[in-house]
């Protein structure tokens, strides 16, 4: 846990997805960033992420929103590609922290990259090795790689998992060669979809979601080892992601049309507020 004192609470969230337990929000003072309380420790941490619903850790297509889902995820893989390629240098190496089943770090291998991935769920990493030749290991390996190794490191929907948030951070800036560039990809808290849904909006994702992030927090985290944001991106899909789950979670059933319908009112505002319901920040190490 970042070492700053806490605000008065924020908000108070239930995880709807795995154990129906409740938890509450904190707005950290010192980076702005929103804290969940309790958090699981180290040894039960892991429980909260046994369901058959998580589906980065697995390639199922049992229903049609996990075929959406694996659709999406298709159409994305071109976009980050795209994204990582305009900052490669000639050795072109990548570390993808958290990398599931592989799928992003095998794209970049048939692309020329020299790929590793940190993956800490066994069932998903031994897939994504089948997928990259054994390049990917569980999160002892972080510490084991040698400094200034990769060009870009990216972190998909994974910093928010992450316990020991500023020692990561400095992790990563360690890994990353001087002109390195660390792509990290989380849900924003100040989004349109986050204050329609409050509580029940499924980016919460609470215990899993240890911390739950605004532009600002990110800017503040990321200059504290000296490294700058340099642009952020939307993510527009998921909006209606989450829309779709938060509609879940607040009515009992899944509203295909309401989804679609808060999704699209909330990547509409974001034109101009610039808060997607999620945001890719491109950090340039200096």
């Amino acid at each position: 846990m970042a070492k700053a004192t806490t605000t008065s609470p924020f908000l108070k969230v239930i995880d709807h997805s795995v154990s129906g337990e409740n938890f509450e929000l904190f707005e950290n003072s010192e980076y702005g960033f929103l804290e969940t309380h309790p958090q699981p420790s180290s040894e039960t941490l892991p429980d909260y992420y046994k369901s058959d619903d998580y589906i980065s850790h697995t390639d199922s297509k049992r229903n049609l929103f996990e075929n959406v889902y694996h659709l999406v995820r298709k159409v994305s893989l071109k976009q980050k590609l795209k994204l990582i390629n305009s900052f490669s240098s000639t050795e072109k190496t990548l570390l993808d922290v958290g990398c599931g089943t592989g799928d992003f770090l095998l794209t970049a291998k048939k692309n020329s990259w020299t790929v590793s991935g940190i993956e800490p769920n066994k069932e998903a990493r031994e897939i994504a090795n089948i997928k990259t030749d054994n390049s990917v290991f569980n999160s002892t390996q972080l510490s084991k790689f040698e400094p200034e190794s990769f060009d870009v490191i990216t972190l998909w929907h994974v910093l928010e998992h992450l316990p020991n948030l500023e020692e990561h951070i400095q992790i990563f800036k360690k890994l990353l060669k001087p002109d390195g560039t660390l792509i990290i990809a989380v849900p924003n808290y100040k989004s349109y979809d986050a204050n329609y849904y409050k509580e029940f909006w499924a980016a919460y994702d609470v215990p899993r979601h240890l911390w739950h992030f605004n532009k600002t927090s990110i800017s503040k985290l990321v200059s504290k080892v000296s490294m700058e944001v340099l642009k952020t991106k939307p993510m527009y899909f998921d909006a209606f992601y989450v829309s779709f789950l938060s509609e879940k979670y607040k009515n009992g059933k899944m509203s295909f049309f309401k989804g679609i319908w808060v999704g699209m009112l909330s990547n509409f505002k974001s034109v101009t507020t610039k808060e997607a319901s999620s945001l890719i920040y491109v950090i340039k190490n200096s």
